[in-house]
């Protein structure tokens, strides 16, 4: 399963709202041009370390439900597994000051790599050892990704594929 963020402006999440086909198919568009979307910051993966991020973020409370969005996006089907679900711009921003009062390392603090291991299973490649700080790196991406979207108020798609 690969966690899959795509950003939108408030005009574009107003778009896809009433005509979810449109959203999809801009995606597939950004997908096939993959270093010009990445290059504009619209798409970000957490790829298989959704759950691991899901188990740590739970652990500390944290007010915003990143891994799997909030909101579903109303008609837009399955789009792996399940439908998209959206963080509005005022959530994107309550999740980026949770996550500046969250530091990486914080985010991992008390958790053992052998408590981790057994409260989600590990992506393929991650050894117990490692999956704390391989954890902490994909949180800090996200929390970048999300700063942006903040900066910008702009709201996130969130899916699962």
């Amino acid at each position: 399963m690969n966690g899959r963020y795509l950003r939108l402006s408030a005009r574009q999440l107003e778009r896809a709202a009433a005509e979810p086909g449109w959203v999809r198919e801009w995606l597939t568009e950004l997908d096939e041009d993959e270093d010009e979307a990445a290059a504009r910051g619209r798409l970000h993966e957490t790829g298989r370390a959704g759950p691991v991020l899901d188990f740590l973020l739970r652990h500390h409370d944290f007010p915003v439900d990143v891994i799997h969005g909030e909101a579903e996006l109303p008609g837009a089907g399955e789009w792996g597994y399940g439908p998209p679900r959206c963080l509005t711009p005022e959530r994107v921003g309550a999740a980026d000051g949770a996550f500046a009062d969250l530091p990486p390392g914080a985010l991992v603090d008390g958790i053992t790599p052998a408590e981790l291991a057994t409260a989600v299973p590990l992506p393929a490649g991650w050894t117990d050892g490692e999956a704390l700080h391989l954890a902490s790196g994909h949180y800090r991406s996200l929390a970048d990704f999300l700063h942006t979207a903040a900066r910008y108020r702009h709201a996130v798609l969130v899916w699962t594929e």
